[in-house]
C-alpha cells in the first residue's frame, strides 16, 4: 500500500479507510507550528493559558480490516511510531518478542475501535424513541436529540455523525475538514438546546482543545503536547461550586457516600478505636459531608460508641481539608464522639504509611470516591504503588467508587465514541430532574461534567486525568495488588435510599459480581466496591 501524498479527509457521512503517515505534514508550512488564532481556525475559539504537559506521539493511522474498514490512531496507541532520524537506528536492535508485542496490541486496539464502530453504526444501538430520544446500549446509551423535546431521532443522528467525522478528522489532523464540521457543530448544538445538544457542545468544545492545541509534528514527538485547558486545570472557583451543586442535583456523590458508609459501618461493628482514610475527600467537596453521616451512625449503632474516631485526609487542599477538619470536629463533639482530623499535605500518588500515624490498636478503613482514576496512567505504575501502600494499611474495608465507563482506552476515537455515550446518559437524567433553562444544571453540566468531557477529548498525556475505566478493569487489577473483594449485598437497601432521595423514577441499582452499580434507565454510570486484604 502506498502511502498518500494527501491529506487525509474524511466525510460526516461514513467511515472512510485511510492510511496517514507523518511524511504527510512535511507539506505543512512552518507558521502551523504556532497555535492558530480564530480567524486561522475559521471557528470561535477561547484560548486559556498555555501550559505544556506531556503527549503520547504523533496521530497516524493505518489501513487495517478486521470484518470492516478501521484506522489506528496512534495519539493514545501502545504501538508508538519510530521517528525519522531519532529512532532509526533502534529499529535492528529491537527484539522479535517486543515488535510481536507490539504489533498484537495494535491488533487488540483495532478490535476496540471495531467494536465501537460497530456499536455506534448498529441499529440497535441507535434507535429513534420517544420524544427523539434515541436509545443505546442498556436503554441509555445515545439520547440524541431527546430530553426535554425540541428534537428529532433525525437530527440526533445527523449530530452524531457530524460528531464522530468531526473527530475522525482531528484525530487525522485534516484541519481545514474538522474546522468545517465544528463551525456546523456549533451551529447545531446549543448550550441550552436539548439534552444530547448540550451534550454535544462540550463534545465539540473539547474537539476544539484538541485541535487548537496540538502542535505539528515536524518537531518531534518532544514537542508534541496538548495544553491543559482552563477547565482541566483544578477545581477552583466556578468548578468547585459545580461540584457542590452536582451533590445536590445529582445522586451519584450521595449515593456513593451512603454505600461507603454502609460498608464502612459494618467492618467497624464492636470497634473502639476506628480510623478512617479518605483518599482525595471526595474531589475536595466542602463540609465533608460523607463523614457526617458515618458519625451518625457511628452515635446511633447498637452498643457503645467508639471512644476514638480518627479521620485522616488526603490529596485535597490542605486548606480545604483543615476547614473540613474544624467542621467535623465540632459536629462529632454535638454528638458525643471524640474526634481527631488530619490532613496530609501530599498527593495520593506520593502518600507514604508513615504519613498516616496508624495505630496499632485501630480498625482502619479507606475511602476513594471517584479518585483513583487519576492515578491511572500509561505505566500504571503510580496506581499499584498507590494500592500496595493501602494494602499495607491492612484495612478493615476499602471501598472503592469509580466511574463505571471506559475512558481509558487506547484509541481517541474510542475513547469519544465511549464517551459520547456516557455523558449522553448523564445529561439525560439532568434533563429529567430539572427544567431547561435552570441556571443551576447549565452550570453542572458546563463546569462539573463539561470539564470532565473536555479532559477526556481535548487532553493527551499527562494533562489526561479523568482515566475512568469498566469496573471489571478495576476487579481484575484490584485483585492482581492482592486484595479480596467483599461483596455489597445492600441492593434493596439502596434502592429505597434512591425512591427517598432520588425519586427513584429512571435510576437502576443491580449487584454486578460484588459490585453495586448505579446507572440511568440501564446505562451504568457508577460503580462501588468493597476490598479487604
Amino acid at each position: 500500500m502506498g502511502i498518500s501524498d494527501q491529506p487525509c479527509r474524511t466525510t460526516p457521512s461514513s467511515f472512510t479507510t485511510a492510511y496517514c503517515s507523518s511524511q504527510q505534514n512535511d507539506h505543512l508550512p512552518q507558521q502551523d507550528a504556532v497555535l492558530r488564532t480564530d480567524q486561522e481556525f475559521g471557528f470561535p475559539y477561547y484560548y486559556g493559558n498555555e501550559q505544556e504537559a506531556a503527549f503520547d506521539g504523533d496521530e497516524l493511522e493505518l489501513g487495517f480490516r478486521a470484518s470492516k474498514a478501521t484506522r489506528v490512531d496512534y495519539v493514545s496507541s501502545p504501538y508508538q511510531p519510530l521517528w525519522a532520524t531519532a529512532a532509526r537506528g533502534d529499529v535492528a536492535a529491537e527484539s522479535s518478542r517486543v515488535r510481536k508485542q507490539r504489533f498484537r496490541d495494535v491488533l487488540e486496539s483495532c478490535k476496540q475501535k471495531v467494536e465501537a464502530m460497530e456499536a455506534m453504526e448498529s441499529p440497535v444501538a441507535f434507535q429513534d424513541g420517544e420524544d427523539g430520544v434515541v436509545a443505546g446500549e442498556g436503554g441509555g446509551a445515545g439520547y440524541c436529540g431527546g430530553g426535554g423535546g425540541g428534537g428529532s431521532g433525525a437530527d440526533g443522528m445527523r449530530l452524531v455523525q457530524l460528531l464522530v467525522a468531526c473527530a475522525e478528522a482531528v484525530a487525522c489532523r485534516d484541519r481545514a475538514q474538522a474546522a468545517a464540521l465544528l463551525r456546523e457543530l456549533q451551529a447545531g448544538a446549543p448550550v441550552h438546546g436539548t439534552a444530547f445538544q448540550r451534550v454535544a457542545s462540550c463534545f465539540v468544545q473539547g474537539l476544539a482543545d484538541r485541535l487548537a492545541l496540538a502542535h505539528p509534528p515536524a518537531l518531534g514527538p518532544a514537542s508534541m503536547a496538548f495544553c491543559i485547558p482552563p477547565s482541566c486545570a483544578g477545581r477552583d472557583g466556578a468548578r468547585g461550586e459545580a461540584l457542590a451543586l452536582a451533590y445536590e442535583l445529582c445522586p451519584y456523590l450521595r449515593f456513593a457516600h451512603f454505600v461507603a458508609n454502609a460498608c464502612i459501618l459494618e467492618a467497624f461493628e464492636g470497634e473502639s478505636s476506628v480510623h478512617v482514610v479518605d483518599m482525595g475527600m471526595t474531589l475536595g467537596l466542602d463540609r465533608g459531608h460523607q463523614w457526617r453521616g458515618l458519625l451518625d451512625g457511628l452515635a446511633a449503632r447498637a452498643g457503645a460508641k467508639p471512644a476514638r474516631v480518627r479521620v485522616t485526609g488526603v490529596g485535597a487542599p490542605i486548606d480545604t481539608m483543615r476547614a473540613i477538619g474544624r467542621e467535623l470536629e465540632a459536629y462529632a463533639e454535638g454528638l458525643g464522639i471524640y474526634l481527631e482530623f488530619r490532613a496530609v499535605d501530599r498527593s495520593i500518588e506520593s502518600l507514604h504509611i508513615d504519613d498516616l500515624g496508624i495505630g496499632a490498636d485501630e480498625a482502619v478503613a479507606v475511602s476513594s470516591i471517584l479518585e483513583l482514576h487519576c492515578v491511572v496512567k500509561e505505566s500504571r505504575g503510580a496506581l499499584n504503588s498507590v494500592l500496595q501502600t493501602i494494602r499495607k494499611l491492612a484495612p478493615r474495608a476499602f471501598v472503592l467508587v469509580e466511574q463505571d465507563a471506559g475512558h481509558n482506552g487506547p484509541f481517541f476515537l474510542g475513547r469519544f465514541m465511549e464517551a459520547l455515550h456516557y455523558y449522553a446518559a448523564v445529561f439525560d437524567a439532568l434533563d429529567a430532574a430539572l427544567p431547561r433553562y435552570d441556571a443551576r444544571r447549565a452550570r453542572v453540566e458546563q463546569f462539573h461534567f463539561g470539564a470532565e468531557i473536555r479532559n477526556v477529548v481535548g487532553c493527551e498525556g499527562a494533562a489526561r486525568v479523568e482515566r475512568h475505566e469498566r469496573a471489571d478493569q478495576w476487579r481484575r487489577r484490584m485483585s492482581r495488588a492482592g486484595f479480596q473483594s467483599m461483596p455489597i449485598r445492600m441492593a434493596t437497601k439502596a434502592r429505597e435510599w434512591l425512591d427517598e432521595n432520588a425519586g427513584g423514577g429512571g435510576y437502576t441499582v443491580a449487584e454486578e459480581k460484588g459490585c453495586l452499580v448505579l446507572g440511568w434507565k440501564g446505562k451504568p454510570v457508577i460503580a462501588a466496591s468493597c476490598w479487604k486484604c
